[in-house]
């Protein structure tokens, strides 16, 4: 679970007339992750795409352009199967299409034209009068906009070039009859000089012997006539759709295999009459992948298993893993290239390949191997990265500690319920994989947040304990209300302690990655942490120098004693636990130097202290849904100290047998004030819609809180997420169901 499938990379070599069945038969095969060729041999190109290639192709950007015009989806109609006279058909569709298509253009083409123009008439329309009346003057000149009409009146008064002038207005379009002073040559150009420094748009005058109220209205039945002719022309289309939809998507669906296969080649190392072809496939299925060739072309080609890869870092090359390489340093490079262009040149002779080299070298692929239940959670592992094949795939501790962490925070049994329910929906709304994944997360969350709201007797922020309901864990010691501060300190403690589980277990899996650069790097790199941090919590947790630790942490007086009888770990744990410090921060000294040993603090006691925004988001979530709570049923305090709600009919005296003298509420609450009419329903809403903010907000908070712990604190120890997917040559392209 902890590591992907183990990978095999195998080679085909053979003769170039068999090169077509080879790659059908493994594009049925949809398992083999091809490796592209660098086109570092000598005597070795890159393949050419079968002959035929670019006529698919082409066909194939023809269907899609079609499919994007008629804006079809996979889901929109049900795929068929292309009959022998596809290309004819498709040639007529094409043309129907696109001649629809050309004429949908024209028409909205048009239609912003008319548009256009109605805006441009729209302001001489607001004025009531004639278009011919604006324009063909030369004794005075005249001037359409918008502008204020009052600096517009203020401006050409006080234009001493203007002799006379006279505005109409409506609305907000005002118009502009001016005589230049008799001074004046020409009347153009006085408005322009008067109005300098004003805010107005002027507007051109269309030329129509109609007035524009007249106009308007052409242009306004042109425009429902274009509109009904687009629609026509959509409705066309919609029925283009429907009837030809199948065949677009089952035509693509063949175009797509086909080019698929014809540029396989562009991948392959290849001579004029001889290819190989190298790939990843999941190792158990060897036996498959060679027999399925053997029987489509017999002894045509060579099959190799080249190599099994380690779990081991790759960087250097597969060639290590291979066992061909038996120098080290300059003289084994020298070897493993001879070794692989031998190993060349006799594959292309039909011989087979003498030492099993590995000849394109890459890291494996990655295939996850994960417990059905944890699979969900791969999607929250590849939004940082694929796992490369050398490190090992966290998927199984997020799976264990995302839903368990936010059921901590959020825990409510009605706030659970409803999460479930939200996953379910998503699950079945989305057809998608991650769609799916996101579903079965929110599930699983809503299942932890409905157990630790039964520990935590909280169903919407009520504790069932102040209704006599006793059956819940916590109910005998809730029922005597809520000691806030205890009970805080003690979520403190549970967010420590699982921090320190949740990072160890990070740093133990860092040492493992670095055991594959060697044990000394291991110790310098993570153990060295590991005894640091843990060296530094056994101490704090200890009673040695007892006087000086918060008292809630240890001591007679801690948190955990009034809970579960710890007080401290002996002295000698404490003194053990000093040296286990010291000697990690030497360790730490001489793998990172002076810059690690800075960096210790934040390493062994900052990052654990990272996890209290578990308990932030906890007290936060109560504190909010408690504030719903006291606006819908108000609430009173005990002379104890504790606090209960004031619900409808229960008399806070019978509450869980206890008798006191009632205190004056500080509140009624919104079901105990008349008008009862009014405020019942107003309680109602109020409760509804405050718990629906709560829970929004508790998928946000400690749904993100709980990311970042994830991503920061605990990949931060381990987790490089640069691996490369498995996707192998075949139908989908994809390996969700190959790999399995």
């Amino acid at each position: 679970m902890l590591r992907p499938k183990r990978m095999s990379k195998v080679s085909v070599a053979g003769s170039k007339g068999v090169m077509p069945e080879v790659i059908e038969t493994v594009h049925e095969l949809n398992l083999v992750h091809l490796s592209d060729y660098d086109g570092s041999w000598d005597g070795f190109d890159n393949g050419n795409p079968i002959e035929g290639a670019d006529d698919v192709s082409e066909k194939l950007v023809t269907v899609r352009a079609l499919e994007s015009t008629l804006g079809l989806e996979a889901d929109d109609v049900t795929p068929e199967t292309p009959d022998e006279d596809w290309e004819s058909r498709l040639e007529n569709v094409r043309t129907r299409i696109n001649g629809l298509d050309d004429q949908r253009d024209e028409l909205r083409a048009e239609l912003r034209e008319v548009d256009e123009e109605i805006d441009r008439v729209a302001p001489f329309a607001e004025l009531g009068i004639d278009l011919d009346l604006l324009s063909g003057y030369d004794s005075v000149e005249v001037l359409v906009g918008e502008g204020p009409h009052s600096a517009v009146e203020d401006a050409l008064t006080a234009e001493e070039s203007i002799r006379a002038y006279e505005t109409f207005t409506g609305g907000d379009v005002v118009a502009i009859v001016a005589a230049p002073a008799e001074d004046e040559d020409d009347a153009e150009g006085v408005i322009d000089d008067a109005l300098v420094g004003i805010e107005f748009d002027r507007y051109a005058v269309p030329e129509t012997e109609q007035s524009p109220q007249q106009y308007v209205g052409q242009l306004e039945d042109r425009r429902r006539e274009l509109e009904t002719e687009r629609e026509e022309v959509d409705a066309e289309l919609g029925q283009l759709k429907r009837a030809e939809g199948g065949f677009l998507l089952g035509l693509e669906a063949e175009l797509s295999i086909e080019a698929q296969r014809a540029d396989a080649p562009l991948q392959f190392a290849t001579t004029k009459r001889a290819f190989i072809a190298e790939g990843w496939i999941p190792a158990e299925r060897y036996d498959e992948f060679a027999s399925a060739l053997r029987d489509a072309v017999g002894d045509s080609v060579e099959i190799e298993q080249l190599e099994v890869a380690d779990y081991e870092d790759h960087a250097h090359g597969a060639q290590a893993h291979t066992g061909s390489g038996d120098g080290e340093g300059e003289e084994g490079d020298t070897k493993a290239t001879t070794e692989r262009t031998e190993s060349s040149k006799a594959a292309t002779d039909g011989g087979r390949s003498q030492n099993g080299t590995v000849t394109m070298d890459e890291e494996p692929p990655v295939v996850l191997n994960n417990i059905t239940p944890a699979k969900p959670f791969e999607l929250l592992v590849k939004m940082v990265g694929q796992p490369k094949y050398s490190e090992l795939d966290p998927t199984l501790f997020v799976f264990l500690t995302y839903p368990f962490a936010f059921g901590f925070m959020i825990g409510d049994i009605g706030y659970g319920l409803l999460y479930m329910l939200m996953g379910w929906g998503c699950w079945k709304i989305f057809d998608s994989d991650a769609g799916k994944a996101l579903g079965t997360i929110g599930i699983w969350a809503g299942v932890f947040t409905v157990i630790f709201g039964y520990l935590y007797d909280d169903i919407f922020g009520i504790h069932m304990g102040d209704v006599g309901l006793e059956f819940l864990p916590l109910a005998g010691a809730l029922s005597k209300g809520l000691q806030l501060e205890q009970w805080a300190l003690l979520w403190v403690i549970l967010s420590i302690l699982f921090g320190i589980v949740h990072l160890n277990i990070g740093l133990v899996l860092g040492f493992i990655n670095e055991l594959g650069h060697g044990v000394k790097a291991a110790i310098y790199e993570r153990a060295s942490w590991i005894l640091a941090m843990n060296g530094l919590f056994i101490w704090i947790f200890s009673a040695h120098a007892l006087g000086g630790k918060p008292a809630f942490l240890v001591g007679e007086e801690s948190i955990l004693n009034e809970f579960v009888g710890f007080t401290a770990l002996p002295e000698v744990a404490g003194l053990a636990g000093l040296a286990m410090l010291l000697v990690g921060v030497v360790l730490i000294a001489i793998g990172e130097g002076i810059a690690g040993v800075f960096e210790t603090p934040a390493w062994a006691f900052g990052h654990v202290l990272s996890y209290l925004r578990m308990v932030a988001v906890l007290l936060a979530k109560g504190g909010m849904a408690f504030a719903v709570n006291l606006l819908v049923f108000g609430a009173y305090d005990t002379p104890e100290g504790y606090t209960y709600f004031n619900y409808p009919g229960l008399g806070i005296e019978e509450i869980s047998g206890y008798e006191y003298e009632m205190l004056e509420p500080g509140f009624a609450g919104l079901v105990h004030i008349d008008p009862l009419i009014v405020t019942i329903p107003l309680a109602i809403a109020v409760f509804v819609l405050g718990h629906i903010l709560v829970l929004l907000l508790g998928i946000t908070a400690a749904g993100i809180q709980m990311l970042r712990l994830e991503y920061v604190e605990f990949f931060q120890k381990f987790y490089e997420g640069s691996g490369e997917e498995y996707d192998p040559f075949g139908h989908d392209g994809t390996a969700r169901t190959q790999a399995d």
